[in-house]
């Protein structure tokens, strides 16, 4: 049967299996945890800071040495899976460039809606604006950044009053390849929620600035969402760009945001620069 773009179940469900597509996925995923937790031992005064009441409500932030803009980061995991625990160690590409990183806790489906996430980034964002400068960070610059399910949340809360751009890496911006595949199982989404929740079909009349990046080794579909909603974007007059990094899948292309030189931090640093305020 042919579900979505000529694919049956089986074919559509290898199409967005990540984990599947990368040989050694589970090591490299496991290796960014013995990382993180090593970033987390050496900075350790500001984690866990409870933006709510539920248990993943929780914010890791990771103060550059001055004060300073400061990204936001969203995980991914496929809105099912993993843990702001896993990232820390993105932060050292951006703390090397005076950076502060902040990387959000969201419930996980089943356990809430999709919807529910969007609301829990967006309680996130609020609550570090009003609280950033007691770490030593900017609440006039603050900026997003997400990877896979955490580039889509990324797409969802532009228009936080907050949030002065964005890096949205991986991301899916079409949910109605979700709704016809395994990952599905877990989010539970209709037809009407795919649509609603899928910022490809929402392009807002304005917006800040959004760099979207994917790997030139990724699955297919990934690199096609990624593409088609740059492009979307571009039609519109919204500000941003595309960057595809040759070589890289969708695990190790988050290397090029935990070292200090890597593309992602780069560019990172240079979407910060562009915008008043910022000395490096």
């Amino acid at each position: 049967m042919n579900l979505y773009h000529g694919m049956d179940c089986a074919a559509l469900d290898a199409a967005y299996n990540n984990s599947a597509a990368v040989a050694n996925s589970t090591a490299l995923m496991a290796d960014s945890r013995a990382r993180s937790d090593k970033l987390r031992n050496e900075m350790p005064r500001y984690v866990d800071l409870r933006y709510g009441e539920a248990p993943r409500h929780r914010i890791d932030y990771f103060p550059a040495p001055a004060p300073g803009p400061v990204l936001l980061f969203i995980h991914g995991g496929y809105w099912q899976m993993r843990a702001k625990e896993d990232f820390s160690v993105l932060a050292r590409g951006p703390l090397a460039h005076g950076i502060h990183v902040a990387l959000i806790g969201y419930t996980l489906a089943p356990d809430i809606s999709l919807s529910g996430i969007v609301t829990e980034i967006r309680a996130a964002i609020r609550w570090l604006a009003k609280h950033v400068d007691e770490y030593g960070g900017d609440a006039n610059r603050i900026y997003l950044g997400g990877w896979s399910a955490g580039a889509h949340l990324t797409a969802m809360v532009l228009d936080e009053p907050a949030v002065k751009g964005s890096l949205a890496i991986s991301g899916i911006y079409d949910l109605e390849p979700m709704r016809l595949c395994y990952i599905n199982d877990k989010l539970k989404l209709t037809e009407e929620e795919a649509r609603r929740l899928s910022p490809l079909h929402h392009l807002p009349p304005t917006s800040v600035p959004m760099i979207i990046a994917c790997g030139g080794a990724e699955l297919p579909e990934l690199r096609r969402q990624s593409k088609e909603f740059a492009s979307a974007r571009e039609r519109a007059g919204l500000p941003g760009r595309l960057v595809e990094l040759p070589d890289r899948n969708h695990f190790t292309i988050l290397d090029e945001l935990a070292s200090p030189e890597g593309a992602l931090t780069l560019l990172l640093r240079d979407l910060i620069a562009s915008q008043p305020g910022f000395e490096n």
